[in-house]
């Protein structure tokens, strides 16, 4: 029997899922959710975190729904260190410290992939090297960083 691969879904994916300003996205999004059984989806506790500051609380409550079928992972000591040796490191600047802490939690979550969003600070080439890059040094575990599309 072969493992499912684990994928740490960002608040961004989330977001996307119900975002009808760029419906190209939204669409891509959706077509990728129908794809999830095939995988251990992860989340953690600062994506509910972020979902839960969502300003309209109806569509506040439709993203929180959408986070139900996933495991949670929680934001702990070893979590924040990883997040700012990331930063220290220049992977993101400081002041986007929840990006880093996105790539902390699932690294040492065992999430096998990252699905985001946000190609800023996260699905960048010089991003996956460097967190890679990093996690060797640690004897940490590679992580895929890849925007729903790229999955599968």
């Amino acid at each position: 029997m072969t493992r499912k691969l684990r994928i740490y879904l960002d608040t961004s994916v989330f977001s996307a899922f119900y975002d009808e300003r760029n419906p190209e996205r939204q669409s891509l999004t959706q077509q990728f959710w129908n794809s999830l059984n095939q995988y251990e989806v992860l989340c953690s506790q600062l994506v509910l975190d972020e979902l839960g500051r969502v300003g309209d609380p109806i569509r506040r409550e439709r993203l929180i729904r959408l986070a139900q079928g996933c495991q949670v992972l929680t934001v702990g000591e070893a979590e924040q260190e990883l997040a700012r040796a990331y930063v220290a490191a220049g992977v993101v600047p400081a002041r986007y410290i929840a990006d880093a802490l996105h790539i902390a939690v699932a690294v040492l979550g065992g999430a096998n992939i990252l699905v985001s969003w946000n190609f800023q600070h996260l699905v960048r080439r010089s991003t996956r090297l460097l967190v890679n890059y990093i996690n060797a040094q640690r004897g940490l575990p590679s992580l895929e960083i890849l925007a729903p599309p790229e999955v599968g």
